[in-house]
């Protein structure tokens, strides 16, 4: 059996792996070391399982993504969701949509200080979801309204998508971070604008809530002191040069937990659950690094990266074809597959051959980051979709998909703008990153 042959049978079986409910991580890896074995012989392979899940787990770069997570765990538990909510609620709360706004703006701000979508969905799910049920709203876009905002965990940094695609491409993670800012406040006008039009369309399905007088609202925003100071101190000392992003995480991690030990909010009781919760997430996501590299050797092994790189780079559509084509993909695949495995399977393939066509990496970061934002909410497999569904188990996943195809809709718009003006994107790091 040739090279080419073996390759296709390794993404086959992955998928159908991935079909019989084996953890993607756990199949990348079957895959990987049978399909190693099979071109370069059983011992080689066994050498590659015993020292690539070692290589990576004891890999400094990596230790930001547990770090972050642990920080935004920490916040969850010490109630800063909440006070985010609350204020929105207070500066939003008496206008048609108010508590969609502040749903919206409650998720962008926790994504600042929370590097996780399906973390952010989840937090907010428990958070504003009851309040726009008691209220009036409608369950189906409201789920959907939250699936859409826990996208912005990903965009808005710290973000471990980000992180990932800067240590898989060699790419400046504080550029990184500072481009996502702009793209993901669009995201929060965008989505404001969807809450807006539909409010006006149709009013019923999003009552008018009671006003808070103006000492109220103030009062909202001096409860917001943490999640500012965490946000300055953290992304000021990257970019201020005090610390690498490594150690802003871990100082991050470390501030969160000060703070929220200082107000007498975080308790051992919730110190244990955040432990647990950053374990389990980070767990999983290691899991699948482990597996995505160890199916990165069978693929190199096959030469189909190369070979990839090259079909891509030839094709006669043009660099922008090229990428609409690789977009389309991307939207192909996160309907089907985890956004982690995602960008760990196809950034060696596709990388390569964007560089070979001129594209800015920064800006491709970004770009990649937004189309798999589509996999976190479109069907059949959106992970956020499932994550609000097994909290609020009486809205179906029909309606929670409807409610977020609105969202989905502009969020089309907005990779266009960005394909079409890269400067939307590239602009601040430029400003900030020196």
């Amino acid at each position: 059996m040739s090279r080419d042959a073996v390759a296709l049978a390794g993404f086959a079986l992955m998928f159908v792996l991935m079909a019989l409910r084996i953890p993607i991580g756990v199949a990348m890896g079957i895959v990987g070391v049978g399909g190693f074995a099979v071109l370069g012989g059983l011992k080689p392979a066994l050498n590659l399982l015993g020292n690539v899940p070692l290589s990576v787990l004891t890999d400094y770069n990596l230790a930001v993504i547990p770090m972050f997570i642990l920080m935004g765990a920490f916040a969850s538990h010490s109630g800063m969701s909440r006070e985010l909510f609350g204020a929105g609620r207070a500066w939003f709360g008496h206008r048609r949509g108010g508590l969609a706004y502040a749903s919206i703006a409650a998720c962008a701000g926790f994504a600042a200080i929370n590097g996780s979508s399906v973390a952010t969905a989840a937090t907010m799910t428990q958070v504003a979801l009851p309040e726009m049920r008691k209220s009036g709203y409608d369950p189906g876009f409201s789920a959907g309204l939250i699936a859409a905002g826990g996208t912005l965990g990903i965009m808005i940094p710290p973000s471990v998508i980000f992180v990932l695609y800067g240590i898989m491409t060699e790419t400046d993670i504080s550029k990184l971070f500072a481009a996502g800012v702009v793209p993901g406040l669009l995201a929060v006008l965008l989505y404001f604008a969807v809450v807006q039009f539909l409010g006006w369309r149709y009013p019923a399905s999003m009552p008018l809530g009671e006003p808070h007088s103006w000492p109220e609202r103030w009062a909202s925003l001096r409860a917001l002191w943490a999640v500012l100071l965490l946000f300055l101190f953290v992304l000021g000392g990257i970019y201020g040069g005090w610390f690498t992003v490594q150690e802003a995480a871990g100082i991050g991690a470390a501030g969160t937990l000060g703070i929220g030990m200082m107000r007498g909010r975080l308790r051992w009781q919730h110190i244990r659950a955040a432990l647990i919760d950053a374990l389990r997430v980070s767990s999983a996501i290691m899991l699948i690094v482990v597996g995505a590299y160890l199916f990165g050797y069978f693929l190199t092994i096959t030469q189909f990266t190369q070979k990839a790189v090259a079909f891509l780079t030839t094709l006669p559509i043009g660099a922008y074809g090229v990428l609409a084509l690789v977009m389309l993909g991307y939207l192909i695949l996160g309907a089907v597959m985890d956004e982690l495995a995602m960008i760990l399977l196809t950034v060696p393939i596709v990388f390569p051959a964007m560089m070979q066509l001129g594209f800015d990496p920064v800006w491709f970061g970004v770009i990649i980051v937004m189309a798999v934002t589509f996999g976190m909410i479109c069907p059949p497999v959106g992970m956020n979709v499932f994550v609000i569904n097994s909290i609020a188990r009486d809205i179906t996943l029909a309606r929670i998909y409807r409610g977020t195809l609105p969202f989905i809709a502009v969020d089309v718009l907005r990779l266009l703008l960005l394909c079409a003006f890269p400067a939307i994107s590239l602009w601040l790091p430029a400003l900030i990153v020196k």
